[in-house]
């Protein structure tokens, strides 16, 4: 083969875009760890991802049956197949009494592609986004491959790993925030937003013309304070939502936004030059999630049950510098005392326990070092014998001697 002048090997010329030079997605690092594990014959416990051990609801699977002996599956519109659309819409007068139009939901694949619909859609590249820290990691990352920037706001326990109205404020003036995305419930802390701390952070965004996007795919998932949306508080707040959390979705992708109006049509087009549509098998399950909600409520009460089994079991074991979770499925645990290092001792707590978690510094790069989150989403045996495993397990045994 001819070379260039220079005897240089074209292929060397063959660069990749600087965008993909993200950050991974720790927690998918994990799940590989843990499989290679599984795959040697070795018994994983997994609490390192956000995932419902349950299956999607029964009534999902009957829908897609029923469609699938009927009619092939084509395309929908990119918006979505307007009776999901109208079932979506009806859940927000359910769950928070807001007479919501069908025509400003946008069915996604995922709540992911919701992200990037909405950043794509609100933010030039070179602006800037406020984000919680800690958060989730994939904001961040999604924003850099698009070139946008960000800024991390950071929490703390004393505020229950949530920022307050005058964060934001302070945020916005020092670094010229275009927009502001929070999730309540939060991953990786499981906790939330009072309505009136929402309310006075939504005020802030709105007096500033800042774009407000809350990220409440958790919301279903609470355990004694009702979670409030951010269309309580303004119209043109954007909301994203997914069936893969509440309704133990989370290989079907499929999630969905609500936007303003004016909105609604940028976003249409962004979509069917994306992605076209939501997968179309995965809109009928959705459509028939809805009438699984007695299956979904007994999924919560398992969770509610793992969250008090290992708050307590956590404690025990010497994990006892907890923010209790107001929703979600995690436990956002300081590991300081036992570490410096959470991503060595994540790795090491798999080898000799066969639990698998998820490092802190996925969601926060500066202090992330000393906390290990923690998913309670798998059945209460499992957390039972996670508990036990902990106890047992001799580096924390000698620590605490120590």
């Amino acid at each position: 083969m001819k070379t260039l002048a220079g005897d240089q090997d074209p292929a060397r010329l063959r660069t990749i875009a600087q965008r993909a030079d993200i950050a991974s997605f720790i927690v998918m690092d994990v799940m590989q760890a843990a499989a290679d594990r599984e795959a040697k014959g070795e018994r994983v416990i997994h609490m390192e991802v956000g995932q419902p051990a349950t299956a999607a609801p029964k009534a999902a699977l009957r829908a897609v049956v029923e469609r699938l002996e009927h009619e092939p599956l084509g395309y929908t519109l990119a918006l979505g197949l307007p009776e999901l659309r109208t079932r979506i819409a009806t859940l927000y007068q359910h769950w928070y009494g807001i007479d919501l139009p069908m025509e400003r939901v946008v069915v996604t694949t995922g709540s992911s592609a919701g992200f990037i619909l909405s950043f794509l859609a609100l933010f030039d590249v070179g602006a800037t986004v406020g984000l919680p820290n800690p958060g989730y990691p994939c904001y961040r990352h999604i924003l850099s491959a698009l070139g946008i920037g960000s800024h991390l706001i950071d929490t703390g326990p004393e505020t229950r790993w949530m920022p307050t109205a005058e964060d934001v404020d302070r945020a916005a003036t020092a670094h010229g925030l275009k927009g502001l995305l929070l999730a309540s419930p939060s991953n990786p802390t499981g906790t939330m937003l009072t309505p009136e701390r929402l309310e006075e952070i939504v005020r802030v965004c709105d007096r500033r013309g800042m774009w407000f996007i809350s990220d409440e795919i958790y919301h279903g998932l609470t355990y004694g304070q009702p979670e409030a949306t951010a269309l309580q508080y303004s119209d043109d707040a954007i909301v994203i939502n997914s069936f893969s959390k509440y309704f133990s979705m989370t290989g079907w992708r499929v999630g969905w936004m609500v936007v303003p109006e004016r909105l609604v049509r940028p976003i249409e087009r962004l979509a069917q030059n994306l992605y076209i549509a939501a997968p179309t098998v995965s809109q009928i399950a959705a459509i028939g999630a809805f009438d699984g909600i007695e299956e979904l409520e007994a999924n919560k009460t398992v969770y509610a049950t793992n969250r008090d089994l290992l708050m307590a079991g956590f404690a025990e074991a010497g994990f006892d510098t907890i923010v209790p979770a107001d929703g979600a499925f995690y436990l956002y645990v300081d590991v300081g005392a036992f570490t410096d290092d959470s991503l060595a001792f994540t790795r090491t707590m798999l080898a000799e326990t066969g639990i698998a978690a998820t490092p802190g510094l996925d969601f926060d790069p500066e202090r992330g070092h000393r906390f290990v989150r923690f998913s309670y989403a798998r059945s209460t045996a499992d957390m039972r014998e996670a508990v036990a495993r902990l106890n047992s397990w001799s580096r924390l045994k000698d620590k605490r001697r120590r």
